[in-house]
């Protein structure tokens, strides 16, 4: 695997290693979103899919996410056009809308724990779904 994929490589021609490898674990597309009915407007929310485990971001059952919740945002079956429903910061919108990937980021740094020290993971912030009511979900929008 080129050391530098993301620099010469399509999103569409990675490999499922290097697809993976994009991800930095920060866990926005785990957080629960609304959307503006009138003007389109996407809105974050703190909090997570309840598959979410917040400390570590990563999903509880990632294989079988799609069976589990679905609603789950499968990112790679999406269309680029669609991409604007991930976070700012994903390395996935990112490189779809030609801008490169921050140095934070786990492939940048060489640390696996570095977008949590930059503080754009979802740990510390987020909480699980199963302690709130869908009611109450407008209540809980963030800046990200």
């Amino acid at each position: 695997m080129d050391k530098d994929f993301w620099q010469n490589k399509s999103l569409q021609k990675m490999s499922d290693k290097e697809w993976e490898l994009l991800c930095d674990g920060c866990a926005r597309c785990c957080l629960l979103k609304l959307e503006d009915e009138d003007s389109g407007e996407l809105f974050f929310t703190n909090v997570a899919c309840h598959l979410l485990d917040i400390v570590a971001c990563r999903c509880k059952d990632y294989p079988r996410r799609e069976n589990r919740v679905p609603e789950c945002l499968l990112i790679r079956q999406m269309k680029l056009s669609e991409y604007h429903w991930l976070p700012a910061t994903c390395a996935y919108r990112l490189l779809s809308e030609g801008k490169p990937l921050p140095a934070w980021h786990p492939l940048i740094s060489g640390d696996e724990n570095s977008v949590h020290n930059a503080g754009i993971s979802v740990d510390g912030f987020a909480m699980s779904e199963e302690h709130i009511h869908t009611d109450q979900l407008a209540q809980h929008i963030i800046e990200l």
